[in-house]
């Protein structure tokens, strides 16, 4: 049976339930509300609280019981009985307790509070469940296949049939390569514009350009792609790779560094820009009160102050692309390489994941497994950079009283 209808008892009866226990408030207070310990809406709150969040923890609780016990059919009828039960149960209890001295505040407050607990354990068994699902499957893939070949092989070569070479170095290669390009490109452009927004714009001028930066953040990736295969490519290829001999193709590392570079450049600026303007404006006038210029001043002392949340910003920009698909797709092409020729198409480790679970696979075979294992790689590498940015944060920021 689908749970479809329980949800919708659950919705009506918590809305009936707010009106109802707010109602028999206020005839118990006999017109008087001074006469209450809690207001009627908070009654009718608890009311609505006590009804909808059992119920909602108990269908979360099968929902993980079925997928924990592999069950694949519809809920048996006892389910959503039980779920109608727990819910009309809260609802009933709850109205019961409507009365002059009960503290509907505090009650409601409790399920309010158990209501953030269960949101925070349903994130952290979130994480938990994607990181077991990729070890797991990765470790099948390690039982048919040598880790040796995967690490440390040069050649990428899958065949369905059999006899793949599924060296992860290649992927590896064009994953760092295209995204230091991207970097390099995004990180000093986003980072100046968040200082001049900050420092230097006016008021005027700052509500009119943050906007515009921001919206590059809005556009969807394929959009992106499109970009980069239809001007950025043939712009590199006909007025760089091709004069200097570097190559003919439109598909290119260049091609999708660059474009990627303009997509992060939001993430840099904007989370830049708000973190400069957190710097106490004290340490900008005791600066300026010593003698400093207005550049010496950011140089010193708003950059080192700012120093945490701009390597976290860079950070984000580090992770956005090295998950970055559709640009790779459209921009640098699907070849599997190690090349140091910025202008030969090359792929990431994404693209590749993408690729090996599309169309008809078999989850048995390495072929289709090996899909994990890169994920739980890049899983690895995203941490990495989260303790190697802890590290560089720790060494080199500045401290104020």
């Amino acid at each position: 049976m689908s749970l479809t209808l329980p949800l919708l008892f659950i919705a009506a009866l918590s809305v009936g339930g707010f009106f109802i226990a707010r109602s028999r408030a206020q005839s118990a207070a006999g017109g008087d509300i001074r006469k209450l310990a809690s207001l009627p809406r908070q009654h009718g709150l608890n009311t609505a609280l006590s009804t909808a969040i059992p119920a909602l923890f108990a269908i979360l609780a099968w929902l993980f019981a079925a997928r924990l016990l592999s069950y694949r059919e519809t809920a048996p009828i006892w389910v959503p009985l039980a779920i109608i039960v727990i819910a009309t149960l809260g609802f009933i209890l709850s109205v019961m307790r409507v009365s002059v001295t009960f503290r509907a505040r505090t009650a409601a407050e409790g399920w309010i509070r158990s209501l953030l607990i269960g949101a925070s354990v349903i994130a952290i068994l979130t994480t938990v469940g994607i990181v077991f699902s990729m070890l797991f499957e990765s470790i099948n893939f390690f039982s048919q296949y040598r880790w040796q070949d995967f690490f440390f092989s040069t050649n990428w070569s899958p065949n369905f049939r059999g006899n793949s070479d599924l060296g992860i170095l290649p992927l590896l290669w064009g994953t760092l390569y295209i995204s230091v390009i991207a970097l390099i490109f995004a990180v000093p452009i986003g980072l100046f514009a968040a200082v001049y927004l900050s420092e230097y714009a006016s008021r005027r001028t700052r509500s009119v350009f943050k906007p515009l930066i921001e919206i590059l953040a809005g556009i969807p990736t394929i959009v992106y792609g499109l970009f980069a295969l239809v001007t950025v490519g043939p712009f590199l290829r006909d007025y760089l790779a091709q004069p200097t001999g570097f190559g003919d193709s439109a598909s290119s590392v260049m091609t999708a560094g660059l474009v990627m570079g303009i997509m992060l450049i939001p993430f840099v600026s904007s989370l830049s820009d708000d973190i400069i303007n957190a710097v106490p404006q004290s340490l900008r006038d005791g600066s300026l009160g010593l003698g400093s210029t207005h550049s010496e001043t950011i140089r010193q002392v708003v950059l080192p102050a700012a120093l945490p949340g701009i390597v976290g910003a860079i950070l984000l920009a580090a992770s956005r692309a090295i998950g970055e698909t559709m640009i790779v797709v459209l921009g640098a092409g699907a070849a599997a390489r190690l090349d140091l020729n910025p202008f030969e198409a090359m792929t990431t480790v994404t693209v590749k994941i993408v690729s090996q679970l599309t169309g008809d696979t078999d989850f048995a075979s390495p072929e289709t497994l090996v899909a994990f294992a890169l994920g739980l790689t890049l899983f690895v590498i995203t941490l990495a950079l989260n303790v190697l940015a802890l590290y560089i944060v720790r060494r080199y920021r500045e401290q104020y009283e």
